[in-house]
């Protein structure tokens, strides 16, 4: 498997990328850059959809709009470029949102960064938008994903360069039985975003590690795909059939010749599942 380059952009921090597959667009991030993009892969068209405040993660909701997790609120990105506010946030412990999931039930798993390497969490938004804390000290929250049966979630800790799978509880959205399913050394980079193919098998990303990463459902690891870039932030599955790797990186200066924050494409080989939608309220 051979990266292409989908589109350069030179993002500065690009992260969260996401396959929409009612329009045929990829959807991404700069997080850094307070901008949220949009690319039709049919046409090869890019919209930039949103500029302000910086979004550390965001999912598409049921009802069409974009559900974005910004520094101290949650905000609605409307079709028509609307932005609506949904929630005001504050946690004493984060600097921002980064990274989030929405779970099989509409709930919104959301991390943050911390502003010590102790503090920030991983939150849970219920669908009618109350928050809960439900673990503290992470550090920088990174990346999530469900195994296909929906007993297991995965979740990263950049801080700790471990990925963690816990037993989920689809009807109450609980976690329970915590275990360390793979610990990165540290001459790899660091594991960063992250999804799941049909067949449970995990695909990390690797934060100044240039590479992708494939793990088996255990945490062993079978392959590790090459990038012409350091900071490789995060991965989704897309494409009409979702056999497509996209993939966003970081690192880029406007003006910049290099291939530092470009979104980059390869054959998976395999499928991917769709992303769950919020159903927050």
């Amino acid at each position: 498997m051979t990266p292409t380059t989908l589109i350069n952009l030179h993002c500065e921090l690009g992260e969260n990328p996401l396959w929409n597959p009612d329009d045929g667009c990829l959807y991404w991030e700069d997080i850094t850059g307070g901008k949220v993009h949009r690319f039709h892969l049919a046409s090869g068209r890019h919209t930039q959809i949103y500029s302000g405040e910086k979004v550390g993660g965001f999912t598409f909701q049921a009802n069409g709009d974009l559900l974005l997790f910004r520094v101290n609120d949650i905000v609605s990105l409307k079709p028509d470029g609307r932005v609506e506010l949904f929630k005001k946030f504050s946690d004493e412990g984060s600097e921002r949102f980064n990274d989030v999931i929405a779970d099989p039930e509409g709930r919104v798993f959301a991390g943050t960064i911390g502003k010590t390497a102790t503090s920030g969490g991983l939150f849970q938004f219920e669908r009618d938008g109350s928050a809960t804390l439900l673990f503290r000290g992470t550090g920088c929250s990174n990346g999530m994903g469900f195994a296909p049966d929906l007993r297991t979630f995965y979740w990263t800790c950049s801080t700790r360069r471990r990925i963690y799978a816990f037993d989920y509880d689809r009807a109450t959205g609980a976690l329970s039985r915590e275990r360390v399913l793979y610990q990165a050394s540290g001459d790899e980079g660091i594991p960063d975003g992250m999804t799941v193919d049909a067949e449970g098998h995990l695909w990390s990303t690797r934060w100044d590690g240039f590479a992708l990463v494939h793990h088996t459902p255990d945490g062993r690891v079978l392959e590790k795909i090459k990038f012409p870039v350091a900071k490789v932030s995060s991965v989704c599955f897309g494409g009409p059939n979702l056999n497509q790797f996209f993939l966003t990186t970081a690192g880029g200066a406007a003006g910049s010749d290099t291939l530092d924050g470009a979104v980059f494409q390869l054959s998976a080989g395999r499928r991917g599942a769709a992303e769950f939608r919020s159903r927050l309220q």
